[in-house]
């Protein structure tokens, strides 16, 4: 038997409880893992409250993120007492995911832990730092170097930002936090950014296609207006890192930042990523976050408080990153 939060669905209406499971009820995998910790992104907050039809079919048991110990493998990658870590190839949404003691999944979804890191720094970073690192990544191939002026970090209170934030600085990167709860200024400061945004200064549709050059390069959270406005704003040869839609799917712009400033919007893809690129993440992830910074940035839940948390995370009622232990 195993303990798992369990979602089921009547009269289309999601509901979610603590059960008692039975092995047996664990979908089809090739590796079985003792979790010991999750984390909560965003997404876990849809797909806890039902919202999107994420999952298709119930009961299911969410989380997209898990760190732990093999306990039994008919895969030759992985043995018992192997640390790993899965994030993404949608395991919570269409494959039961880690908010429960045991998950059993394949084994080319999972990484081994990184060395240098725990369990919990791992569901620490989760999925929204190791996003923020493919977008630092991807902003970096591009051509995006400190130096070359400030990198823009929408949403930048939110897990994804709170870890792109002090990756960029501790990179050599000037950054500019946007954050619509001003309060969290000193926090941003904290992490690094030399710059806080007020979110109302982006919030609108832009009124001109082009504005004055202020960023040479962005990750955003948000996309929307908000992205549309910022497109506005990059500087000649810059570069948008796309990770998120918190503000809305629909992207209202014209062609001419693309074309008169040759701005590259670059589409940022955790839940796909091959394991090659996804295994060179976390060695970058674990070779230059700031651990005293991650700290700082993290908190403790337990499976219990799952539900309230992600009903928070939805109204932008969650700073940095929340550790789920199991």
């Amino acid at each position: 038997m195993f303990k798992a939060l369990l979602l089921t669905e009547e009269d289309a209406r999601i509901s979610s409880a603590l059960r008692e499971l039975e092995d047996r009820a664990l979908p089809e995998g090739d590796v079985t893992v003792r979790v010991s910790h999750s984390t909560l992104n965003y997404k876990d907050g849809m797909i806890v409250n039902g919202i999107g039809r994420l999952v298709r079919r119930y009961p299911h048991v969410p989380g997209v993120d898990f760190a732990g110990i093999v306990e039994q493998s008919d895969h030759p990658d992985y043995k018992p007492g192997d640390a790993v870590v899965l994030t993404g190839w949608r395991v919570g949404e269409t494959h039961w995911g880690g908010y429960a003691e045991r998950a059993r999944v394949k084994a080319d979804w999972l990484v081994p832990l990184p060395q240098g890191l725990s369990a919990r720094q791992a569901m620490a970073v989760g999925t929204a730092g190791f996003t923020a690192m493919l977008a630092q990544k991807a902003l970096e191939t591009h051509g995006v170097t400190p130096g070359r002026g400030p990198i823009l970090v929408t949403g930048a209170a939110g897990g994804v930002g709170s870890v792109a934030v002090s990756l960029l600085s501790k990179a050599g990167f000037e950054v500019a936090a946007v954050t619509g709860r001003p309060e969290q200024a000193d926090y941003l400061k904290s992490l690094g950014a030399g710059e806080i945004v007020a979110r109302d200064e982006l919030t609108d549709a832009p009124s001109r296609p082009l504005d004055k050059e202020r960023w040479a390069g962005c990750i955003d959270n948000v996309g929307g207006d908000m992205l549309a406005h910022v497109l506005t704003q990059m500087a000649y040869g810059s570069a948008v890192a796309s990770v998120g839609l918190a503000g809305g799917n629909v992207l209202k712009t014209t062609l001419l930042p693309l074309l008169l400033r040759g701005v590259a919007v670059l589409g940022i893809d955790s839940v796909m990523c091959p394991k090659d690129k996804r295994i060179a993440a976390w060695a970058r992830i674990a070779r230059d976050l700031d651990r005293g910074m991650l700290a700082g940035i993290t908190e403790t839940a337990s499976l219990e408080e799952v539900p309230a948390l992600a009903k928070a995370i939805l109204k932008g009622q969650v700073r940095g990153r929340k550790v789920i232990e199991i």
